[in-house]
């Protein structure tokens, strides 16, 4: 099984690292792949660059290897769009691999908008973190596919290579990188948030407001 975890990771953080974590040991695989998007289609501009994330990823998971790095939606370039990547790892990985998407209820809830929606849940299974506080909307496309295609053990997904949907509420560490960028901004330290490499970098780079290390 092949699975995958995308976003902007801008930066990285303790949150995004713990719940790869989680699923790796829910689905029982040996890795779970992080995937950055190149430009976020959803959002506008990253704070720091496609390079500086992939950097920061790299520092963050140096060392885990339960976690790895996807660097492709970086060097396929223009818009990040997920039916675009599963479609390249489908070619890579066969027809008859298990295939799978993590993401979480905040943003599967506006599952409708993304692009060739349709085609995703052909191409790979889906796996929705609930989060506290996010519920899919009552009546959606995204609840009615939960609904139709939700299975109750992670082991169904291994027994065919996409379709299915599995729900899952690991612990949560209540950390975002919306919250560590406006912390930066304000000058306050994002230690203990996310990896103290990652810090470094951030304040070496100036990212997000920082003030840049003198004579980096």
């Amino acid at each position: 099984m092949h699975v995958i975890y995308g976003g902007t990771f801008d930066p990285i953080h303790h949150g995004h690292l713990r719940l790869a974590l989680e699923v790796s040991e829910a689905l029982e695989v040996s890795r779970v792949h992080l995937v950055p998007s190149h430009i976020p289609p959803h959002r506008g501009s990253t704070g720091a660059s496609s390079a500086q994330r992939l950097e920061m990823i790299r520092q963050a998971i140096a060392g885990e290897p339960a976690l790895a790095l996807d660097e492709q939606e970086v060097h396929r370039g223009g818009a990040s769009f997920t039916a675009d990547t599963l479609r390249q790892l489908r070619a890579e990985l066969g027809p008859d691999c298990p295939l799978v998407m993590v993401v979480g209820t905040d943003a599967f809830s506006s599952f409708d908008r993304w692009r060739e929606w349709q085609e995703i849940p052909r191409l790979a299974h889906i796996v929705v973190v609930r989060r506290p506080g996010s519920e899919l909307p009552v009546g959606s496309e995204a609840a009615q596919l939960v609904a139709e295609r939700c299975v109750g053990s992670a082991s169904e997904l291994h027994s065919r290579p996409a379709g299915l949907v599995l729900e899952l509420a690991p612990p949560l560490l209540d950390i975002s990188a919306t919250g560590i960028r406006r912390r930066i901004a304000a000058g306050r330290s994002p230690r203990y948030l996310t990896p103290d490499d990652v810090c470094q970098s951030i304040r070496a780079w100036g990212l997000y407001g920082a003030r840049p290390v003198e004579g980096q």
